[in-house]
Order: C-alpha cells, then sequence, then structure tokens
C-alpha cells in the first residue's frame, strides 16, 4: 500500500508549519495558554485562512472536502507544534455533521459557518461515570412543543468553553440520538478549566435545555462510534507529530548536555536508547497511517480493528517516548521551561482519550475473527 501523501497534502504540510513555525513558537504558546480563554482568535483566523476550517467541510457547504487522510496532514503538523487551538473538537464536531446531519437547513448553515471559521463546534463524549463506555448514557431528551430538551451532565468535553455550538448525544426513548445545542442556549451550566496538557475542557450541565434532533439515516449508536473513531484517528495522527517533535528535541538535548567532557550524544547506551524511541514512533506511524485509510472502509469491523490498532501503538509509544525523554533530558525534561515536558503532557493525554491502551486492546480482541486469525 502507498502511503506517500499527494503534491497537494505535502505542499499544505509544508504551508502550515511554516506558520507554525514562524508564529506558533513555543513561548508564543505558551503566553496563549496563560490567559483566561486559553486558546487565540488571532490564530484561529489565520487556520481559516490557510484553509484549514474547510478542509473537512463538504464542497456544498464551500468546503474542501478532506478526507481522514488529508486531516492526518494537518493534525501531524499540530501536534508538532503543540497547538491548543479547538481544531480536533471542530473537525470532530464537522464530521458529527456531515454523518448524522441532513446536509440541508440548519445543517448546511452550520458546516458553511465552519468552514469561514465563524464558529467553533465540539461534540460532548464522556459522561462523569461512564469511563470509555459510549453507550453508557445518563444524559436524556425529552420531547417539548417545539423541539427536545435535554438533562444531564458532560463531562471532560474538549474546548467544550469556546465551542458554540455542542453535538450531545443522549437517550431518547430508550435509543441513543444525536442532539445540537447552541451554546447561548437557556440553562447550560458551563465549568472551564485547563488540564495537565494546557488544553481547555470543560463540564457542562443541561436542565431542560433546549436542543434541536439530527435527523439525518445515520444518527444512532452506530453514528456516535464512527465519530468516536473519526476523533480516535486524529488524535493518534496528533500523537504522531508530537512524537517526532519529542524525539528531536531529545536528540538535540543530548548533543548540548555533556558528561565526562562528551556530548551524552556519544555514548552508546544512550544512542540505543533513542533508537528505540525512533521504532516506537515509526510503528505507530504505519499504524495511523493505515487506520487512516480504513476509517472509509464500508467493513465496519474492519475499521474498528484498524482503529484501535492504531490507538494501541499510539499509547504505547506515547508512553515509551515520553518516559525515556524524560529520563534523557534529566530534571529537565519535567519542567515547565522546556517543550519536552509538554509533548509527554499531551501525550498522556491522548492516550487516555477516547479510549486508552486497554480499552482498545479488549475492543480489538473482541471482534470477529481475532481468535480465528490466533489459531
Amino acid at each position: 500500500m502507498n502511503f506517500n501523501f499527494t503534491d497537494e497534502q505535502q505542499q499544505f504540510a509544508d504551508a502550515l508549519r511554516r506558520y507554525l513555525d514562524k508564529q506558533y513558537g513555543f513561548e508564543a504558546r505558551q503566553a496563549i495558554v496563560r490567559t483566561e480563554a486559553g486558546v487565540s482568535n488571532e490564530h484561529w483566523s489565520a487556520f481559516a485562512e490557510l484553509g484549514l476550517t474547510a478542509l473537512p467541510v463538504p464542497e456544498a457547504q464551500g468546503g474542501f472536502d478532506g478526507g481522514t487522510v488529508d486531516l492526518l496532514v494537518v493534525m501531524q503538523e499540530l501536534g508538532r507544534a503543540l497547538v491548543i487551538e479547538p481544531y480536533w473538537a471542530t473537525a470532530v464536531g464537522i464530521e458529527a455533521l456531515k454523518l448524522s446531519g441532513t446536509g440541508e437547513g440548519d445543517d448546511a448553515a452550520l458546516l458553511e459557518r465552519a468552514a469561514q471559521g465563524e464558529i467553533k463546534l465540539a461534540v460532548a463524549f464522556h459522561e462523569p461515570t461512564a469511563r470509555y463506555d459510549l453507550f453508557s448514557l445518563d444524559t436524556t431528551a425529552t420531547r417539548t412543543g417545539d423541539g427536545f430538551a435535554l438533562s444531564g451532565t458532560k463531562s471532560v468535553v474538549q474546548h467544550g468553553a469556546q465551542a458554540d455550538y455542542w453535538i450531545v448525544p443522549a437517550r431518547l426513548d430508550g435509543e441513543i440520538a444525536l442532539f445540537v445545542v447552541a451554546r447561548d442556549s437557556a440553562h447550560v451550566q458551563i465549568t472551564d478549566y485547563r488540564t495537565i496538557d494546557g488544553q481547555r475542557a470543560a463540564t457542562l450541565v443541561f436542565n431542560a435545555t433546549p436542543a434541536r434532533k439530527l435527523a439525518g439515516s445515520h444518527a444512532g449508536a452506530a453514528a456516535l462510534e464512527h465519530i468516536a473513531d473519526y476523533g480516535t484517528v486524529l488524535l493518534c495522527a496528533e500523537a504522531i507529530g508530537a512524537l517526532d517533535a519529542l524525539n528531536h528535541a531529545t536528540v538535540e538535548y543530548t548533543k548540548t548536555r555533556q558528561q565526562f567532557g562528551v556530548p551524552i550524544a556519544r555514548f552508546q547506551a544512550l544512542q540505543h536508547r533513542m533508537v528505540e524511541m525512533l521504532i516506537h514512533a515509526e510503528q505507530a506511524r504505519s499504524a495511523t497511517y493505515l487506520a487512516a485509510v480504513r476509517y472509509a472502509s464500508d467493513d465496519v469491523d474492519e475499521r474498528r480493528r484498524a482503529v484501535s490498532a492504531a490507538k494501541v501503538r499510539v499509547g504505547q509509544a506515547a508512553r515509551f517516548v515520553g518516559q525515556q525523554a524524560v529520563q534523557l533530558h534529566g530534571g529537565m525534561g519535567v519542567t515547565n521551561e522546556v517543550a519536552a515536558a509538554h509533548l509527554f503532557k499531551r501525550l498522556a493525554i491522548i492516550e487516555t482519550t477516547l479510549g486508552d491502551v486497554d480499552h482498545h486492546l479488549a475492543r480489538f480482541t473482541a471482534l470477529p475473527r481475532f481468535a480465528t486469525a490466533d489459531a
């Protein structure tokens, strides 16, 4: 299978990397983290001008109709630069509208505005007691005279307080359905906070909150899992960029840190360790690229298998590379003054978002043909 990027994809990645290298350096990123909002409207507008917000949106709504491989290219660069803007959350929200919406009316209007960078989206996957079970939903929807009302709590909603609209899974008459809730809707309590990696998350409490049901043909439990798989692929791609940056930072640091009068990069034992770090990153990259391709498969089990395999391999690589990078950096590896510490924190959060290694191992082994293949 050919995993080479097209000329257009590579040019897009190069343009994004040039922008991030020039405008989104580590110190600039840290300055944004320390602001009350935790994100930058200026950089978001720049992303829209570069075409990032339009990339995942269908052409009919003013976008470029980019697939998972196109988004993989973007997420790698965002991961490498430790970008904290709500791009992942919005891209996953766009995918939710594409999968579960009708592509017309209000759904089309939201996609058009998202393509132009006018609004941000977020999918409220998690509930306080559900851990990684997408279908353990206590949030409920009830019919009202002119629509629906939601009641329940969503936790750790990535960039939930920065989103203009939320896609919220809830139970309606016992079945899972997806709803759109505007941030300015009545009866929503928002608790915004910073996570350990500098990103933002929120707890959303709905109390008879007005909502609009997504009425597409693919809008139930299967759609929720499909959307989560999309988000997982994008997280894996972001992790690849972070792994590359962490490996590079570690190699450069060992060239400058001296012991016994020579750079520690010259010690063979440490060279072997850094080669192992590179191997972990490359194996994670291969699994992620395969998952990005298989995401579009009509075979649901094939998609699940590839996505979970990638999440497992990325999670293992994130832990190994992160721990080794901290050791090779010494005490500097756990300080806020160096990017390595922040890359490790981001990788740790990615590993536990939408299912950790154990969760995806269990999902992988539960799929059909696993026992047969093992035999």
